[in-house]
């Protein structure tokens, strides 16, 4: 079973006022930081981003990159969705880890004990995902290289939302996850509250 890691690199961080993938957490970049992660689950790391000539500095020279591709009238952008739907075509693995870059507590631990379920899910599961009260978290999850004519077909409706894709998909939600796994950090209040443990 082949596993690839993509890392999401594209947002505009908006709400932050800087960079989320370039804040440090202890000299560490989160998209270095991400990367590291994803890489010690596999030696197949993807990035997918409009930001390639910004970041390629940060991380290893084997790191395979996939340029986003914005359209000029985007409003709103396209978001982390269409991003996924860019890059899946691309990877060629039977599963792939699909990480935000701005999740600073990501534990290795967890997701390789997450890796060692999918060989006994389903076969009609498209992906393996941690789920909340609040819904999915689809930024941290594993996802079936065959989901691509799913996804491709919810994106011809225009639609870009990874909740309603995911409820109308078969997923196998994941309900064991280490408290502040997934924190991410959408603002410097946010950011702050993070840095401060």
């Amino acid at each position: 079973m082949k596993l690839a890691g993509l890392i999401l690199a594209g947002g505009r961080s908006q709400r932050m006022g800087q960079d989320k993938a370039l804040l440090e957490i202890g000299g560490v970049p989160l998209l270095r930081q991400t990367w590291e992660v994803a890489d010690s689950l596999t030696p197949d790391v993807w990035v997918v981003t409009p930001y390639r000539d910004r970041y390629a500095a940060l991380l290893p020279a084997k790191t395979q990159w996939i340029d986003e591709l914005l359209p000029a009238d985007a409003t709103p952008p396209p978001g982390p969705l269409v991003a996924f739907g860019q890059a899946l075509p691309m990877i060629e693995a039977d599963w792939i880890l699909l990480l935000a870059c701005d999740l600073p507590n990501l534990q290795v631990e967890a997701l390789r004990q997450w890796f060692q379920v999918l060989p006994g899910l389903s076969a009609d599961a498209i992906a393996y995902v941690p789920k909340t009260a609040q819904g999915w978290e689809p930024l941290c999850g594993f996802y079936r290289r065959s989901c691509l004519s799913s996804l491709r077909e919810y994106l011809t409706t225009g639609k870009r939302s990874f909740q309603t894709w995911l409820n109308q998909s078969s997923v196998v939600p994941i309900s064991d996850v280490p408290v502040g796994l997934l924190a991410n950090c959408n603002t410097p209040a946010d950011w702050q509250r993070l840095t401060k443990r």
